[in-house]
């Protein structure tokens, strides 16, 4: 049964040259061999392109997407999301890796325990792939929901999140250029859905000097700009919410 379930995975590449392999290798080695592997590259000016047509040309299963003009991740994931065919939909950015039973453990929980939405722990790698002994969502939480997402109980890495596609009407992202996956699964949770953890680390997550997402003061502007332009917070929720946000980024473990 597990075996039937074809999984779309979605992943942005732009200037990835040096990880995008290794990505698809963990894909590979996957014990879970039916999906599909989503690729739309936003105008990178390295050999990405030329690496994920090569690959494409060796495993079927990769489908290579180009934007026309650099539009950044929100589109890039929509436009694969559009053309994904798959029961479940998983994600992974072009710098990450995935454990070799993720799909297949990933899949039998959702399927055992009827869940339309789940994430993992996950671990913290270095350029190198070296660990830095650091997990994120290990602790102890069973399920998120709409007003937990909007105070951070987890972070809900994105490499670690998986969707039964027929539980939602809309899973494209906000064009937004970074956090759009905070978005969505704001979107998704406010349908009255909660995401699941599966309490297993899954996934190595690529921690780079120059990522957008480690610039500590456009990670809270772009918070700030979900609450109050995408979620259409009050002024008084806003503030509640991004208090809750700070602390956890400051403290959380």
């Amino acid at each position: 049964m597990i075996n039937d379930i074809l999984v779309s995975i979605i992943t942005p590449s732009y200037n990835s040259s040096n990880w995008i392999e290794k990505t698809y290798l963990s894909l590979k080695e996957q014990s879970h061999t039916n999906w599909e592997w989503l690729i739309t590259d936003d105008c990178s000016s390295d050999n990405t392109l030329q690496i994920i047509n090569k690959i494409c040309v060796m495993d079927k299963r990769v489908k290579v997407f180009s934007n026309d003009v650099n539009s950044g991740a929100a589109v890039s994931r929509n436009n694969s999301l559009a053309n994904s065919n798959g029961d479940f939909l998983a994600f992974v950015d072009s710098d990450d890796l995935w454990l070799s039973h993720k799909l297949e453990k990933q899949i039998k929980f959702m399927l055992e325990n009827a869940v339309d939405f789940s994430f993992t722990s996950y671990e913290l790698i270095d350029e190198k792939g070296e660990s830095l002994n650091q997990t994120v969502d290990s602790h102890d939480i069973k399920f998120v929901t709409y007003k937990d997402m909007l105070r951070k109980k987890a972070t809900l890495g994105c490499s670690t999140v998986m969707i039964r596609k027929s539980a939602f009407d809309d899973i494209t992202m906000p064009l937004i250029r970074t956090g759009q996956d905070y978005g969505l699964w704001l979107k998704l949770l406010k349908t009255g859905k909660n995401a699941f953890k599966f309490n297993q680390v899954l996934t190595q997550y690529r921690i780079l000097p120059n990522s957008i997402s480690r610039n500590k003061f456009k990670k809270a502007k772009r918070q700030w700009q979900i609450y109050r332009e995408i979620e259409k917070l009050s002024l008084l929720t806003a503030l509640e919410c991004f208090t809750f946000y700070a602390y956890r980024a400051v403290f959380r473990k």
